[in-house]
């Protein structure tokens, strides 16, 4: 059999249902795509290492990345001890995204190199444009392993008092104003009617103008959690009824924050 034109995992469990010795011994010859959790603050760096995850970076030297710059400041912070210079680091960012070939990062996973997947900062693939680069990889059959790190958007369900066993991620709210207004009325129902925590995220500098929409549209007892600079040494959670939220004053402007409603 040739091995450049190998038929992926997933073909050969549907087509025998389970591997043979010799299949599966294929299939191990691939790399592996290692997903790594990047610190969601500077200050919070060290915390966010595991030994397992400085073991892994030292044995890869190939990485799909979102912010070449992020990425390498990290992995020194990590413990990266071989030369940069000898690093491969493929450019999946904004500017660059439309452009990319993702053929092009499965080259070393298809020859038997590990790589690595990292997002600007916490977990690849969580509200983050590498969910893209796994989903081929799942495609191709290349095993993928997700490494141990701070994710914001648990860390804020973590911290606020909200139920944990049933929760929806929403991502970004339209921006338009009525459209968010709607939105936000249909998460505050869905909230109630299903006891479900709803969970979204907005661009760091419009957050007073999210916060002042939710203080409009939802209803006192509505309860708001606004968790902001996670991991960092101004984090701050705060978790009360709406009714207390329009008492009170904050300041989450440009703060990176993660909103709940219950």
């Amino acid at each position: 059999m040739c091995l450049n034109k190998r038929k992926p995992a997933p073909y050969y469990r549907r087509r025998h249902g389970l591997f043979s010795a010799f299949l599966l011994r294929l299939y191990m010859l691939y790399g592996t795509l290692y997903l790594i959790p990047v610190p969601l603050a500077d200050d919070a760096a060290m915390a966010s290492f595991t030994p397992y995850l400085s073991e892994t970076v030292n044995a890869i030297d190939e990485y799909i990345v979102e912010n070449e710059k992020t990425a390498r400041r990290f992995l020194k912070q990590a413990g990266l001890r071989t030369p940069q210079d000898r690093l491969v680091l493929h450019n999946y960012g904004k500017h660059a995204r439309d452009k990319a070939e993702l053929a092009g990062f499965f080259t070393g996973l298809l020859s038997g190199k590990d790589v690595g997947l990292m997002s600007e900062a916490g977990c690849p693939g969580v509200a983050d444009p590498g969910a893209d680069i796994v989903a081929e990889a799942h495609r191709r059959g290349v095993r993928v392993v997700p490494l141990v790190g701070p994710s914001s958007i648990i860390l804020a369900l973590m911290a606020s008092g909200f139920n944990g066993q049933s929760f929806a991620f929403h991502g970004y709210l339209p921006i338009n104003k009525s459209d968010r207004s709607r939105k936000i009325s249909l998460l505050e129902q869905t909230a109630s009617r299903e006891k479900q925590t709803q969970v979204f995220i907005e661009t760091p500098f419009r957050n007073m103008q999210l916060l002042a929409e939710l203080l409009r549209v939802c209803k006192p007892q509505t309860r708001l959690c606004i968790a902001s600079n996670l991991t960092a040494s101004d984090e701050q959670v705060i978790s009360q009824p709406i009714h207390q939220w329009r008492k009170d004053s904050y300041d989450f402007h440009k703060k990176p924050a993660i909103f709940l409603l219950f």
